[in-house]
């Protein structure tokens, strides 16, 4: 399952630059107006969001050095899906109730330390990230889990030899704990830092708690949209890598379609030039909620302001 959609978040050529302005405004669709007016009238209830994780998968752009920059690798969703058609987004999905499984392999910051920066228990911090690198697993191929025979710094050199693996996971054949467990292998915690956390707005008839983690490629690997040797089941149609700055500039020429998370981590990620600078950032993680608003009977959505929503950012 490819990142969670917000839905109203696409919008026609163009739209989706506007959307990743901080505190931007902008109109929602017609189902979604009327969904919002039952909403602000009594007549509905809000959906309770399900928690998910996205890996924003980033790699050094070619010609390592001054001015090579960062790439952020994007799925484009199959025009056949009902919500965000073609919409370019990160790996990710819903938290599955076996991500919670205590006996995954891990390495790198435990749960209780992933719980304090994400202000959740422990036991939901766990699957959190076991969420994040299984989804990771299944929508780009990239598998961040090493051999404990290698020691810590050890990574699977070639997600490529898994391309079974990734499909059994796909299809619901095998879980994570399973195939982690067959191939010897524990996932690397410490490969992840947290970003930010998003919520679709309360007007959606599903909706997502999402936290964004932010990934290196690992050397060796490589990111695909379909696992080698089998049809693609899930809800990708190809995989590109793009520099943030180029990402926007697409969507603002209405050459691919970006939702808002998407488009406002893009827009923090053009701000830095190589991937360990971002890595190293310790932000402040606190949600982010857009908010589908009625006001003398029109209805807009509201993007929450991006200094709202990152008080006390800090850098290690």
């Amino acid at each position: 399952m490819t990142e969670p959609p917000v839905e109203g978040f696409s919008g026609p050529p163009g739209a989706s630059g506007s959307f990743a302005a901080s505190g931007s405004r902008s109109a929602v669709p017609r189902m979604l107006a009327e969904r919002a007016r039952d909403l602000s009238d009594g007549r509905l209830t809000a959906a309770v969001p399900r928690d998910a994780a996205t890996v924003i998968l980033l790699r050094q752009g070619a010609g390592a050095g001054s001015g090579a920059g960062v790439e952020a690798f994007l799925l484009r969703r199959t025009a056949e899906l009902e919500f965000a058609p073609g919409a370019c987004v990160f790996p990710g999905g819903s938290v599955d109730e076996r991500d919670a499984d205590p006996g995954i392999g891990w390495v790198g910051p435990a749960p209780e330390d992933f719980a304090a920066q994400l202000d959740v228990p422990p036991e939901r911090a766990r699957a959190l990230v076991c969420a994040a690198i299984r989804e990771t697993f299944e929508e780009s191929g990239v598998l961040l889990a090493g051999s404990p025979a290698e020691g810590a710094i050890g990574l699977v050199g070639d997600s490529a030899a898994l391309a079974a693996d990734r499909h059994a996971l796909l299809t619901g054949t095998a879980t994570l704990g399973e195939v982690l467990g067959r191939r010897g292998l524990v996932l690397r915690a410490d490969l992840l830092t947290p970003w930010a956390r998003w919520i679709t707005p309360e007007v959606s008839p599903r909706r997502f708690d999402t936290w964004f983690f932010a990934a290196a490629l690992p050397a060796g690997q490589t990111a695909t949209a379909a696992p080698e040797g089998h049809a693609d089941p899930g809800e990708s149609e190809s995989g590109t890598w793009l520099r943030p700055g180029a990402a926007l500039d697409a969507a603002e020429a209405g050459e691919i379609t970006l939702l808002p998370p998407t488009a406002v981590t893009l827009r923090e990620l053009a701000a830095h030039q190589d991937v360990d600078g971002i890595l190293a950032r310790r932000r402040t993680i606190t949600p982010r909620l857009p908010r589908v608003t009625v006001e003398n009977g029109k209805v807009r959505l509201s993007m929450p302001p991006l200094e709202q929503a990152e008080p006390g950012e800090e850098s290690s």
